[in-house]
């Protein structure tokens, strides 16, 4: 017999529009941009915006944003990559210069170029339809006039008053407010990130009426002008502690956010049932579902009960599988061989699927796409801890989870994520993330930190991300 329907997720239907996002403010701010005439593009962009503000832990203005989307009058699928590049300076060698052999989880050394704000201008030009005033103006308001502060936010605020206080003084300069972290429901600005979006946008207008024009403007602002410079000079300045325990400087310059730009490309999809999934590329970790979906597709599930523990051991070990995959075989394929096809070939899932039993599995096993081998110890390195490195440490991206904050600085990951549709046929996914406000020393005249993407805890200096590199989102 057929299992019935289960899903975990209400079901929303309407003519008008939708925005589903991790935060209230940041909804109401799609939603609010849908009822004044603009598209799925501008909503989105709009409340990404809004998010960096309203949950500054999870993602900010220097972090990222993969998203994929349908654009009604294209007809398909599209993929934005909105994550920065390694440094040119942050080599092999110069990791190895400075006696590492673990990238630091935090501070200056693991910055990447802050492709979110890039990635959103991209998005409103090509299929947006409103000016850049009119998305930036929620985020502006928010960061001026406060946003309340959650209780999870406030858990990783406390873990890291003492490293802004005696270390990092313009993140100190942000977010103690009277010398001290706000605490729960307290509200919490950001009048120097307000200032910033508030000069972006005079800047922009100043550069003409057309819409595209001053979205240009803005770019140029932030990617070869002052945002640019400002950016430098934290990096290029005075070394900062970071989670090797040292003080280091920073790789990230000017010429290396004016050297990148978001781009565009097709989805990878898998089937399974009547559906079509589409995920980013091997760039991210997107496609380790489309891999589970490939196992599933043999095993049944859709007999099996949700709550069954067939469903959920079957589900489980799939994904353990899957998960292993991504620690051999992902990375940019710009610099790496990733055996793409392979992984997603129904023959490579039948071996995989070969590979499941009754028991769990307790072992990380990654599989050997077209016959070749897995690196085992670096597959298990990336998975590893970086270290008794302090409270001050996150070593991965904040979680929702009660136990956030270890005293070694481990934590398990969670980010932003936004939807939006509109009365137009258009559908937007993005996942921004990056620039957490615990992982690196805040820009002093910007109000926010860079993303330290280029952080890979536990694994060796060999694995230094490579110039104009895109490092992997999540």
């Amino acid at each position: 017999m057929t299992a019935p329907p289960f899903t975990t997720r209400p079901e929303i239907r309407g003519r008008f529009g939708v925005v589903a996002s991790t935060h209230w403010i940041a909804s109401g701010v799609g939603m609010a941009v849908l009822e004044k005439g603009g598209n799925a593009f501008d909503a989105a962009v709009a409340a990404g915006f809004a998010l960096q503000v309203a949950e500054p832990h999870l993602n900010g203005p220097g972090g990222e944003v993969p998203a994929i989307f349908w654009a009604a009058r294209e007809g398909r699928v599209r993929v934005l990559c909105g994550q920065g590049t390694a440094p040119a300076g942050a080599t092999i060698e110069a990791f190895e210069a400075l006696g590492l052999d673990t990238i630091p989880g935090g501070g200056l050394l693991p910055a990447v170029v802050p492709g979110a704000f890039g990635g959103w201008l991209a998005m409103l030009r090509d299929y947006g339809t409103l000016r850049l005033r009119d998305v930036l103006e929620y985020a502006i308001f928010y960061a001026e006039e406060g946003v309340p502060v959650l209780p999870k936010m406030a858990a990783l605020m406390a873990r890291v008053e003492r490293l802004f206080r005696e270390q990092w003084p313009s993140s100190a300069a942000v977010y103690l407010k009277g010398g001290r972290m706000p605490a729960v429901g307290e509200w919490i600005t950001n009048p120097a990130l307000g200032a910033t979006y508030r000069r972006i946008l005079q800047e922009a207008e100043a550069a003409g009426a057309g819409r595209e024009a001053q979205i240009e403007a803005a770019r140029r602002a932030w990617y070869e002008g002052w945002v640019a410079d400002a950016v430098e000079r934290l990096y290029a300045g005075p070394p900062l502690l970071d989670s090797s325990g040292r003080a280091h400087a920073g790789f990230l310059r000017a010429e290396d956010m004016a050297g990148w730009a978001p781009s565009y490309e097709d989805p990878v999809s898998a089937t399974f049932g009547r559906h079509m999934v589409c995920k980013c590329g091997f760039w991210s970790q997107g496609p380790v579902m489309l891999q589970q979906l490939a196992m599933l597709r043999g095993l049944g599930l859709e007999a099996m009960a949700p709550q069954s523990a067939d469903f959920v051991h079957t589900v489980t070990e799939v994904a353990k599988l899957a998960f292993a995959d991504r620690e051999a075989w992902y990375g940019d394929p710009d610099f790496a061989d990733v055996p793409d096809n392979a992984l997603l070939s129904e023959t490579y899932a039948a071996e995989r699927r070969a590979m499941l039993s009754d028991a769990a599995s307790l072992e990380l096993r990654p599989g050997a796409p077209e016959g070749r081998d897995p690196d085992i110890a670096a597959a298990l390195s990336a998975t590893g801890d970086a270290g008794a490195i302090g409270h001050y440490w996150s070593m991965g991206e904040p979680t929702t989870s009660e136990l956030a904050v270890s005293p070694l600085g481990a934590s398990r990951g969670d980010t932003v994520h936004l939807d939006v549709a509109d009365r137009f046929g258009n559908l937007v996914a993005a996942t921004p993330s990056g620039g957490w406000l615990q992982s690196a020393p805040v820009v002093p005249e910007l109000g926010f930190c860079m993303s330290v993407r280029g952080r890979r805890p536990g694994a060796s200096a060999d694995a230094a991300p490579r110039s104009s590199q895109n490092i992997c989102p999540r």
